[in-house]
């Protein structure tokens, strides 16, 4: 060897036989999995177990009352959607209940699912409202874990599966479907994903009217976003992709009721007629007078009252209080979710055939989830005891008859 070449070997001091510093790598597959588990087990351990309880209560209930699971399933607005995934829309617009007053998308999955995996439309409109109200409470945890910390969303995602208006994840109606499609559009709205935002908005306005509150929660976090960076930042325009898309599946259901009945109005129609449905500023007073007529002295040929008149006005009260706590300063709800609230409340406050309800209160989530994040100790394991005592009642008589509708 030549001696030249040795001396260039560098001291033995600054060899090194340690292996290579390990280089920290994100999470895999398997390990983002494993923490979404332990992040969301409780909500969804919890929404699986109201809906065992809830479907326990219709089984006692058939047997007690002699009426089938599947009648009770499909009580109230299921049968309509039931008869629209059979039979589809009328031709003609009548002013009278026909099924012309509900929107295509849910009976269109119901009739999906029930012909690939050969289940009755029964059957598949109760998989899909459960399916979907899993995936609302996981949604509705992600959200309320954003505003108000981790433990305020496990509290919060609690209460929303126990609240009274969760029978609907039982039953053939589409708040099973609406309420995923709303919650995950808000939260991609917060995330700044335009296109998703009004994609799932465009899909929820095809499920229920009340997703029209979709396009102007769309439109508002659009604005916001261009007065954020500015009207000259030309990404900022990419924005107005949400509001846009969101109004698409009811101008398509509209646009198609125009070809198939001659107006796009049918389903307005239809409501307005059949079930006599309208906005007045004044619903909360007519609901008022009516149950104090029912109830007063002078009317003993009248002794039952309107269920659903009592449950409407008490629903209102947890309205105002909910909405109070929400607008308390520091407002930490997002303006998106902010905005959802607010006009899915306006709706139920002026409805003249649906007062605020269990069903409408759960779909403005945030008003009831802010219950749980203010309550702590004995008084929220109070609320949730009293909600879970409620939603086992009020299903008992929802399920059967037509004393009180979700």
């Amino acid at each position: 060897m030549n001696p030249a070449s040795v001396e260039e070997l560098p001291p033995a001091e600054e060899l090194s036989l340690a292996p290579a510093p390990i280089v920290p790598v994100g999470p895999g597959r398997v390990g983002r999995v494993a923490a979404a588990i332990r992040e969301y087990w409780l909500g969804a351990t919890v929404y699986l177990g109201s809906l065992a309880l809830l479907f326990c209560t219709a089984l006692i209930n058939g047997a007690l009352r002699h009426v089938s699971l599947t009648s009770q399933l499909v009580n109230w607005d299921g049968h309509w959607y039931y008869w629209v995934a059979t039979n589809g829309y009328p031709t003609h617009v009548l002013h009278a209940q026909t099924r012309l007053g509900f929107m295509p998308l849910y009976p269109i999955c119901m009739w999906f699912v029930s012909h690939v995996f050969g289940c009755s439309l029964i059957a598949a409109g109760v998989v899909i409202s459960a399916v979907g109200g899993f995936i609302a409470a996981i949604l509705v945890q992600r959200l309320t874990m954003g505003w108000w910390g981790q433990e305020s969303g496990r509290r919060a995602v609690v209460l929303f599966c126990v609240f009274p208006g969760a029978v609907v994840f039982s039953m053939v109606y589409s708040e099973g479907l609406l309420l995923p499609l709303a919650a995950g559009c808000i939260l991609a709205l917060e995330r700044r994903r335009w296109v998703l935002a009004g994609v799932l908005a465009a899909f929820a306005t095809a499920v229920e009217p009340d997703a029209l509150a979709l396009v102007l929660v769309c439109a508002v976090s659009a604005i916001l976003e261009l007065r954020r960076r500015g009207l000259r930042d030309r990404a900022a325009w990419r924005s107005l992709f949400a509001p846009l898309l969101a109004p698409v599946g009811a101008v398509a259901f509209a646009g198609f009721l125009w070809a198939w009945t001659g107006t796009p109005f049918a389903t307005y129609i239809t409501q307005h007629y059949g079930w006599k449905e309208s906005t007045d500023p004044l619903a909360l007073l007519n609901l008022v007078e009516v149950l104090v007529s029912q109830i007063s002295f002078t009317h003993f040929n009248q002794p039952t009252i309107d269920l659903n008149l009592v449950i409407g006005l008490i629903g209102a009260v947890v309205l105002v209080g909910g909405l109070t706590l929400l607008l308390r300063k520091p407002r930490q709800v997002s303006p998106e979710a902010l905005t959802w609230t607010l006009t899915i409340s306006f709706l139920a406050v002026t409805s003249e055939y649906v007062p605020p309800n269990p069903r409408l209160l759960i779909t403005a989530f945030p008003v009831i989830c802010v219950f749980a994040h203010r309550l702590r100790g004995r008084g929220y394991v109070a609320l949730i005891a009293t909600n879970a005592v409620l939603l086992v009642g009020l299903s008992a008589i929802t399920y059967v008859g037509v004393t009180l509708r979700p």
